[in-house]
């Protein structure tokens, strides 16, 4: 099939999916949740043969890789999408004009969103929910690492479908060559929107190349500032939660920044990242304090490089500060605008913190780690914003909608 009938298709879905019913739409969504468990050993083994094709250290592995768990997870998820109310017909205002003209401004879908994304099988499952549960038809575009795994679940979402009599094409796989992707890129007048999830590399590829309009989902580069009135034993755990609940996600810490006067309580406060393996690039002084202390094999003398990077692994950089307004520039410098936190008892810094930090999400005395559609009541997340336009933070079902005026009147004409 040519990329132009792929497109073609899934605009006409969309127009067969407009009418349906909120209730029809969620029968469809717990039913893709119970295939989903019912098929759990199919997509594990379709998911095993991706799994085969990649290293085992590649930071990707783990976003690629499903298990039982993951799978039970994932249709919870669908299961809180189908229990949510539909923001869709939701008037945002009305007004009645002195000629006697109603206008209300009401939310629709945004249309046909394309998404394109790495090596993430349950961003397939989450896209397709959100975007049916707001009535937009999802147009995916996997990556080759996933591809065994992405066929199987769109397999699983078209059974769905078909039992309630829906188009397939309301939920399309590209192919996963490159040419899809291009062809995507040039998909105007069929493709309203396109999000990318993925590397900071995949990102910028489609803000720089496509010509359909774009929401970026950045990557992560997250900062943790321990500042000088921060406590210390909501301070340890928080850092360990945040640095290894999971290495490979974009909410996962990448640095922290600590006050000059709290270096003695450095070790304490690392000592569970030492016990899990956590390489920690750390800078003069952190170094100084740590290497008595942390595992030798683990630490080792910052460089430049170290600040500013995503990790996406058992690694994080450690800087040292002078004060609670050099935090804000390292901060501000090497931050890529998705989640930050303090850990403070000082409420006059918090708030500081809060409206000097420019990011999507902006934590006080909490892991970054809850930067997730989930964990935010939206029931699931097609990815998380980090610009301004449209959307920003965990995207759910608002934000998957665009709204358009409805103007009534009775014989009104303008002079």
């Amino acid at each position: 099939m040519s990329y132009k009938a792929y497109f073609e298709n899934a605009v006409a879905a969309g127009y067969n999916i407009a009418g349906l019913s909120i209730d029809t739409i969620n029968n469809v969504l717990l039913h893709v949740a119970d295939l989903a468990v019912e098929q759990t050993d199919t997509l594990l083994v379709e998911n095993q043969k991706d799994l085969d094709r990649m290293d085992a250290n590649d930071p990707k592995y783990d976003r690629l890789m499903l298990t039982r768990e993951r799978i039970e997870g994932i249709a919870a998820d669908i299961r809180n999408v189908a229990q949510l109310d539909s923001p869709l017909g939701e008037v945002l205002s009305q007004t009645e004009r002195p000629n006697g003209l109603h206008i209300s401004k009401i939310r629709v879908p945004l249309g046909v969103v394309g998404v394109i994304y790495e090596a993430r099988p349950n961003v397939t499952f989450d896209v397709f929910a959100l975007c049916f549960k707001t009535g937009n038809v999802s147009l995916l575009k996997g990556g080759s690492d996933a591809d065994f795994s992405n066929r199987a679940i769109i397999g699983i979402i078209h059974q769905a479908l078909q039992k309630f009599g829906i188009d397939v094409n309301a939920a399309t796989l590209l192919p996963a060559e490159r040419a899809a992707t291009e062809a995507l890129f040039n998909a105007v007048s069929y493709v309203d929107v396109l999000i990318p999830r993925g590397s900071q590399q995949l990102i910028n590829a489609v803000r720089e190349h496509s010509k359909v309009p774009v929401i970026e989902t950045g990557a992560g580069i997250v900062h943790t500032y321990f500042d000088e009135y921060g406590d210390v034993e909501k301070a340890a755990p928080i850092i360990h939660n945040a640095k290894t609940r999971r290495v490979s996600v974009c909410n996962t810490l990448d640095c922290l920044v600590i006050h000059t006067n709290r270096l003695t309580e450095l070790p304490y406060l690392l000592s569970k990242c030492g016990d899990a393996g956590v390489e920690v690039f750390a800078d003069e002084a952190a170094y100084e304090q740590l290497t008595h202390y942390y595992p030798h094999e683990l630490l080792y003398p910052a460089q430049p490089e170290h600040f500013g990077t995503e990790f996406l692994a058992m690694k994080m950089a450690v800087k040292t500060v002078n004060s609670f307004e050099e935090a804000l520039d390292h901060i501000a410098h090497h931050s890529s605008k998705h989640s930050e936190a303090i850990i403070s008892e000082d409420a006059e810094r918090v708030e500081l913190f809060f409206n000097k930090v420019d990011a999507a999400a902006v934590y006080v005395n909490a892991s970054t780690g809850f930067t997730d559609g989930a964990q935010f009541g939206l029931g699931a997340e097609i990815g998380i914003s980090t610009q301004k336009l449209h959307a920003r933070g965990p995207m759910g079902l608002a934000e998957l909608t665009s709204y358009k005026w409805v103007v009534r009147g009775t014989g009104q004409i303008r002079q």
